[in-house]
């Protein structure tokens, strides 16, 4: 790849890169790894790296880890659980000599301290959405001990949340709705936070994929793929899709996977529901070109998923809210349903423009627009005008 930052900075500038783990290569992740290849020469700080779970882009970085993190026993497995140690460990970072910190954070990441006079920029997926808003998504379904103990929790780690936004020079919000919700958790003004999208893999995915195998041949199926988690919330494109008289398929694995399971058999409706389990990545695009829809029925702070179906000409089902104000466009690339309820849904699925012809064209020229070049300009323009504004008030006060 070209158009590498460092020729819009300074020769001899260090740079630190700083995720909150790289344990494999989810979203983030693949935010993270353009970050990397523009940046070749930085280092990497990260809590936690599981070795061989991410790109060879970010493995060919030297890499630091937060010892109390990565010697946790069965650390692979539990480091959520460690969400207490994560703000002193992040904070452990020795950064001095980096004059330019790049914290790509969606839990603690931002909270890293950069060296008096250095700049730092943060690109921010969400503020760690589970002690914040999506408190309740995360932990309503949990046992009485877990909820206790996150509700004593929530009061410390917002308070060190919001103390540590302070350190960031210049915000970089992955979309409108995370740019609002900087604004409402850390009090940084709009003006102060710059959109840049996250970049979607266009050229993977296209129309004219082959039709996938087996039983699925025919198409006629209505698409989600996604992590299952409880924020997502696949149990109500289940239920909506059992009402609705639709074939849903879930491709995806999760914590939620057995109950999401039970709760498709257990539904009354005319529908039914094909759960796929992990799919790799040669197997998306056959998914998504073949689907009558792509259903995303979540409140998400950007998702890659739906351009992802827009760039195989398939028209989203999307929850009016969240990052999908910023990629669907309504009746052109998809539909949106107001409410997060089954009825809502349900109706959306029975809309009959979903089986009028889409212009497959137009939804991939609209997921182009999303394409990692853009986000590789916006990203490097970023760097350059901030690096420039810090600099020019480093003169102002001297």
């Amino acid at each position: 790849m070209t158009d590498r930052v460092e020729s819009a900075l300074p020769a001899g500038v260090r740079v630190a890169l700083v995720h909150d783990w790289l344990v494999g290569m989810r979203g983030g992740e693949k935010v993270f790894e353009v970050f990397c290849d523009l940046l070749p020469a930085a280092d990497v700080y990260t809590l936690l790296h599981r070795r061989g779970a991410v790109s060879p882009t970010i493995e060919r970085h030297r890499i630091t880890t937060a010892g109390r993190i990565q010697r946790l026993p069965a650390a692979m497995r539990v480091y959520r659980w460690a969400l207490p140690l994560m703000p002193g460990a992040i904070e452990s970072f020795d950064l001095a000599g980096y004059d330019l910190v790049l914290s790509s954070s969606h839990c603690v990441a931002k909270g890293a301290r950069a060296a008096g006079g250095a700049l730092h920029v943060c690109y921010c997926h969400t503020p760690m959405r589970y002690m914040w808003d999506r408190f309740d998504d995360y932990f309503a379904a949990k046992a009485w001990p877990v909820r206790l103990a996150a509700g004593l929790l929530r009061g410390p780690l917002q308070s060190w949340d919001r103390r540590t936004a302070a350190g960031v020079h210049r915000w970089l919000a992955n979309s409108t709705a995370v740019r609002e919700r900087i604004r409402a958790c850390y009090g940084v003004p709009g003006e102060r936070v710059a959109v840049i999208h996250p970049p979607v893999d266009a050229e993977r995915f296209g129309p004219a994929a082959p039709a996938p195998a087996g039983a699925l041949a025919e198409g006629g199926y209505d698409l989600v793929v996604s992590a299952l988690v409880p924020y997502k919330r696949i149990d109500l494109a289940i239920l909506a899709a059992v009402e609705a008289g639709r074939h849903l398929v879930v491709a995806g694995d999760g914590d939620e996977a057995r109950r999401l399971r039970r709760l498709a058999r257990d539904a009354r409706g005319r529908g039914r529901v094909t759960f796929l389990g992990p799919v790799g990545d040669a197997e998306l695009p056959p998914l998504y070109a073949h689907a009558r829809c792509f259903v995303f029925p979540g409140l998400e702070d950007f998702g890659i998923t739906p351009l992802e179906a827009m760039a195989s000409g398939t028209p989203v089902v999307a929850f009016r809210a969240g990052g999908a104000l910023d990629t669907v466009r309504d009746q052109a690339t998809g539909i949106f349903f107001d409410e997060q309820t089954v009825p809502a849904l349900a109706a959306a699925l029975a809309d009959p423009r979903l089986d009028r012809p889409w212009d497959r064209d137009a939804l991939r020229r609209h997921a182009g627009s999303f394409g990692h070049a853009r986000f590789r300009r916006e990203i490097a323009a970023a760097l350059a005008d901030s690096w420039r504004d810090r600099a020019g008030t480093a003169v102002a006060h001297a």
